[in-house]
């Protein structure tokens, strides 16, 4: 029942005397990383053989995910972040007048910017060929949703509260009005059981729960949904290329046909290798077992924060909620840093303390939490 680590602490770069419970925000680095680090200079320095490895890195991640996310290999491939794939599925969208995308008032940043952004730009230019923007609030999304929606994005699990949807309701609700269905899988890979397939397209941040790091994230293209989908925009990677030098002012330009369209210039290599360390250690244990231990975890956290009255806005049952609980609080920011203080590494932001756990955590870890975390709230909430 998570006394012990899921997984082997020797395995990550030590952390002496520290209670790190901020996954959501960035995991513990592998002692694999250095290997992965090494591995990428020597192929780097290896000419065009090195290249060759380094396309054998990237097909290896594409598979590892491609079988996690119950996919196929083609449907996945990478872009340097969450925001840059929306973006490009903003911009490969031909919107008509009165076109909406709608999207949760309390969605991350990163996948309501590009649309929020594009409409203020078309509203202060009269320009109706850009989306309206709906935002629902307390999961009322099927009150926004009508025969203009073009997409609907939602995240699997939320980053502000750990709140975890269900997938197969906005899969439904997004076929009643032939709507394409956007998820952002950052807050549940890595540790939670994903059928990719529910989504017409999808992203993942890295640098979470899937032991990576920043400058890649993955993105799927549902080509079984969506098989006449094309990018608007695209680099040297994304083109589907000849041995010929191409004829820009006389050929066809013509985009590649798998997922790796959303790489519109040269794979971040390194942090592609980082990502296969993270993935192969994973790959040690069933998504499933992940998932027990983690949501051991945050469900012993809620019990007894509840227990001694401090509310959680993170759902308590398990089929509710992700890997992380966070609770609304005031001096959230000077909480964190006291908490800091005392050796215990938890995440801030928008007037709420979170805790996230993975499979290096234990109950040992909650206790800490629950010695000190307490006191610090009550000296700014009471």
């Amino acid at each position: 029942m998570a006394d012990q680590p899921l997984f082997d602490l020797s395995s990550f770069h030590p952390t002496p005397g520290i209670t790190h419970v901020c996954a959501a925000g960035d995991s513990l680095p592998l002692r694999a990383h250095n290997d992965a680090l090494s591995k990428y200079m020597t192929d780097k320095a290896g000419g065009h053989k090195g290249y060759e490895n380094q396309t054998k890195v990237l097909d290896k991640a594409r598979d590892l995910i491609a079988s996690s996310w119950k996919v196929s290999g083609e449907e996945i491939g990478f872009t340097s972040s969450v925001a840059e794939g929306i973006s490009m599925i903003l911009e490969s969208l031909d919107w008509e007048e009165g076109d909406n995308v709608c999207i949760d008032s309390d969605e991350y940043p990163s996948l309501v910017a590009p649309f929020a952004l594009k409409s203020q730009r078309s509203q202060d230019s009269s320009n109706f060929r850009t989306p309206e923007m709906r935002y629902c609030t307390g999961g009322s999304m099927n009150t926004i949703v009508n025969n203009k929606t073009r997409l609907i994005a939602v995240s699997y699990v939320s980053y502000l509260n750990g709140a975890r949807i269900d997938l197969s309701f906005y899969r439904a609700l997004a076929d009643s009005v032939g709507a394409i269905l956007l998820v952002d899988f950052t807050q549940a890979a890595g540790y939670s059981p994903i059928d990719a397939s529910v989504a017409d397209f999808a992203f993942s941040a890295c640098y979470k729960w899937l032991l990576g790091t920043t400058g890649t994230a993955i993105a799927f293209w549902n080509q079984q949904r969506q098989p006449n989908w094309s990018p608007g925009t695209a680099g040297w990677y994304s083109l589907s290329l000849g041995a010929a030098r191409p004829r820009w002012e006389a050929d066809r330009i013509d985009i590649r046909d798998d997922a790796m369209c959303f790489c519109r210039g040269s794979p971040a290599y390194l942090s592609v290798y980082i990502l296969v360390a993270g993935l192969e250690y994973l790959n040690q244990w069933t998504t499933s077992d992940i998932e027990l231990h983690v949501q051991t975890l945050t469900t012993k956290l809620l019990q007894e924060l509840e227990r001694i009255g401090i509310q959680s806005t993170t759902p308590r049952s398990v089929e509710r909620h992700g890997g992380s609980v966070a609770v609304d609080c005031v001096g959230a920011s000077e909480i964190v840093g006291e908490l800091y203080n005392n050796g215990i590494y938890a995440s801030n932001g928008r007037g709420r303390v979170r805790f996230s756990f993975h499979g290096y955590n234990s109950v040992k870890d909650v206790e800490q939490i629950m010695q000190v975390f307490p006191g610090l709230w009550k000296k700014w909430n009471q």
